[in-house]
């Protein structure tokens, strides 16, 4: 398995509320992670660097979660223990008041994916020429889209189109998306925060995928796409390859 993982500021922003990296359980086992923060002044960097540590720390120790049944029910109960964490933590501390963050989750074997997600962070899989988002948007807009009130060109426009219905850390109780799909060797997994996805269409994130360059360039090729077209909010991007060569990251790399 190979890893790499980049986040940016943007042109725009001041600081990043982003956060993600990756990490091994005791099997060998690899979680990669994207998180998005909101909120006021600092809270959303509190939120998504809290999420992303809380969570690798806990994969670190974990052992015998290796199938997809004993992954799921892991990937549940550690982000339902997260998300009490954060928000007893900004009723605790009035700067982190309203604080939340989106989050996108891949523990990732040679046969199988198992992917949590709440907000609006995506994940995607190419699958031989096959690229597609697997992932979908907690938001107003995407909503307004299922029901048919809005086209997907109307979407991607809509002045509502940042309004999120579900983070980790804004509720008591939460629902997180969770499934495990299959994928075959010489297939990628790209998780992303909206500052690619507002900017990077599926197609062009296909076309840097299936470039002949490393890992690392393919992200600095999509985070420096995005920054070419305004940059307005921070960019990161996480993407694991599936090969038979084992390439371990420390989870520091974030």
């Amino acid at each position: 398995m190979k890893v790499a993982f980049k986040s940016d500021v943007g042109q725009v922003r001041s600081h990043n509320e982003d956060n993600g990296g990756f990490t091994h359980n005791k099997d060998g086992i690899l979680l990669a992670v994207v998180a998005d923060g909101m909120g006021g002044h600092q809270a959303g960097d509190v939120a998504s660097k809290m999420t992303i540590e809380l969570l690798s720390s806990k994969w670190q120790e974990a052992k015998g979660v290796t199938t997809p049944t004993s992954i799921e029910l892991w990937l549940e109960q550690s982000i339902t223990e997260i998300n009490a964490h954060l928000f007893e933590h900004s009723l605790k501390h009035p700067q982190c008041q309203g604080m939340g963050t989106t989050l996108v989750a891949v523990v990732c074997t040679s046969q199988f994916v198992t992917y949590a997600h709440i907000g609006d962070s995506r994940a995607y899989l190419l699958n031989g020429n096959v690229f597609e988002q697997k992932t979908e948007d907690h938001t107003l807009v995407n909503e307004l889209v299922r029901s048919g009130q809005i086209t997907l060109l109307e979407a991607e426009n809509h002045p509502r189109r940042n309004v999120i219905l579900r983070a980790l850390g804004t509720e008591r109780t939460i629902k997180v998306d969770i499934k495990t799909i299959e994928w075959d060797e010489g297939s990628f997994i790209l998780l992303c925060s909206d500052g690619l996805s507002n900017k990077i269409k599926d197609e062009e994130m296909f076309e840097v995928l299936k470039k002949d360059t490393s890992l690392e360039e393919k992200v600095v090729d999509l985070i420096n796409d995005a920054n070419e077209r305004g940059g307005e909010d921070n960019i990161s991007v996480a993407l694991v390859f599936n090969s038979d060569q084992e390439n371990r990251g420390d989870g520091d790399d974030r």
